[in-house]
This record gives C-alpha cells, structure tokens and sequence, in this order.
C-alpha cells in the first residue's frame, strides 16, 4: 500500500451504481478508501462525491486519473484527482485590517492548515511587516479607478507565475471587476459580516450596535460578478447584547470573520467544496 493518499472528487448526473463503479475501480488499482462521501441532489438530480485513498503504487494523481478514465467517462462525470499530501499555493489579499491574514498566517504556522503563501497582495503598505516577518514576497498596489485593470492584469499574472491555485480576500477592501471574477471563478475566496439587516457601509458593527442587532456573524464565498452573493462555503453567528459597546461588536466581528475564513480556505485546498450552480456542496470533515 502506497505510504500516501490522493483525493477523489466528482459530479455527474445521478444514475444507479455510481458509488459501486467508483468502488470497484479503486479496488482494481489495489487502492484502499480512507473516507467517503456523496450527496445527491433531488432538484436537479445531480450526483457529488469525495473519496480518499491510497493506491496500490507510487502512481501519481496524472497516472491514477488515466487508470480511472474508464468508469469517469462511462458516468460523464467532471472529476479531479489531486495528491492529499501536496501544499497548495495560495495568494493572501489584505487592506488596512489585518486580523483574518494573521490568523491564516498562524493557522498555516502551527499547521492546522497546510499551504504555502506564495505572496500577499495589498493596496496599502500596513500588513508589510507582517509579510517580512514570515519571509513572504509583499506586493504593494495601490489602487484607483484608472489603475484598477492594470492591477488586476498583474494579479491574473502573478497567480500564474507563482502557480497559487486558490487566491483569499482576507478584508481585501476592493470590488474586484467582472472579468477578473470570471477569470479565476472558483479560485478566490472572500469573507464578509453577515447581519440582518445587512448593514453595507462604513462601519458596519457599529450600525448594527446602533439598530440594537442581536445576532451578528460572517459568510465566506466563492467571488461572482455578484460581488457579496456568490456561493457560500462557510457561515457563522454569535449572540451579542445590550450590554456591549460598538467596539465590543467590532471585536466579536474579527474573531468571527477569522474562523469563518480559515475553515472554508481549509475546506477547499481539502477539496470538500464542490460547486452545485449558486450553491456549493460541503463534505465536512467527520
């Protein structure tokens, strides 16, 4: 049994015997399932699936896909094979508010999520010291209506010269345009506060300690042309009160918004997320 293990995802049309062919075509290559899952969707009767295993081999994920073309092509499914042990190459994107970049820093530090920051990209020069201090290339780009597509054109090329599959708007303050959203379409992840009412604006947690709002929360999202309403990967809340000041909502926020960005960057780069149109299909880790 190889001493590591590859990762399985796929969607098609739902027809008998999915999860059997899939089965029997890992055993074939001698694989042994660590971890399943699969969902099927009754609305538009699609069919998802995550699977991890280890092969019977040193086969990497190219040669394992090749093995697999059979029972992928017999199903028409859309299917990923990636390496479980690989470190995933991702951008950080930051503005003036650095809490949500400093906790995936430390997340990525003590390991509990693997990547490697191949560069953070910011429109302001406050998280610089934060960038040299892990030894990570920091691009300064500031940002106006005219520079605006020449910064995204640099951007779409750092992501292919540095190879970083997924890019994170970790309170990145700037509406990305269409094209770029396009672009890289199930590769940029955004955090946002979730209230309601959803208070847009300058100082949102403080018009919310204003109106007197009882639950505030964030949402991290796959980034549509929507701007704030693409898919959802992840969602928190917590219960605040009368008795707390604006800044103390402000303070629940950032923590809030740190967790909920970090465990939906670690979702994806597990390959747990699969999209289902406007929504998203999460396989949680048991």
């Amino acid at each position: 049994m190889s001493d590591h293990s590859f990762i399985l995802t796929l969607k098609c049309d739902d027809k008998r015997g999915i999860v059997a062919a899939v089965s029997g075509a890992v055993s074939a290559l001698g694989g042994n399932i660590l971890e399943s899952n699969q969902f099927r969707d009754p609305e538009n009767n699609m069919f998802f699936m995550r699977l991890t295993f280890a092969p019977d081999g040193r086969d990497d994920a190219d040669e394992l896909r090749a093995r697999l073309a059979p029972v992928i092509t017999a199903y028409d499914m859309d299917a990923q094979i990636v390496d479980a042990g690989r470190v995933p190459k991702i951008i950080l994107m930051v503005s003036k508010f650095d809490h949500a970049l400093l906790h995936l820093l430390y997340q990525i530090k003590v390991g509990w999520l693997k990547a490697e920051v191949v560069a953070i990209v910011s429109n302001h020069e406050d998280a610089r010291r934060a960038a040299e201090n892990e030894g990570i290339a920091y691009h300064h780009w500031p940002v106006t209506k005219e520079t605006k597509p020449a910064q995204e054109a640099r951007l779409l090329t750092l992501v292919e010269e540095t190879g970083a599959e997924l890019v994170v708007l970790a309170r990145y303050m700037q509406v990305l345009s269409n094209d770029l959203s396009k672009r890289l379409a199930g590769r940029i992840i955004n955090i946002h506060h979730s209230f309601l009412p959803s208070f847009k604006g300058a100082k949102p947690y403080h018009q919310a300690h204003e109106r007197g709002v009882k639950l505030i929360g964030a949402t991290a999202h796959y980034v549509t042309a929507d701007l704030d309403e693409g898919p959802i990967i992840e969602q928190e809340t917590e219960r605040v009160s009368h008795a707390l000041t604006a800044e103390d909502y402000v303070a629940v926020g950032r923590d809030i918004e740190s967790r909920v960005l970090a465990r939906a960057v670690r979702l994806h780069l597990q390959g747990r997320v699969l999209p289902n149109g406007a929504k998203t299909i999460v396989f949680s880790q048991a």
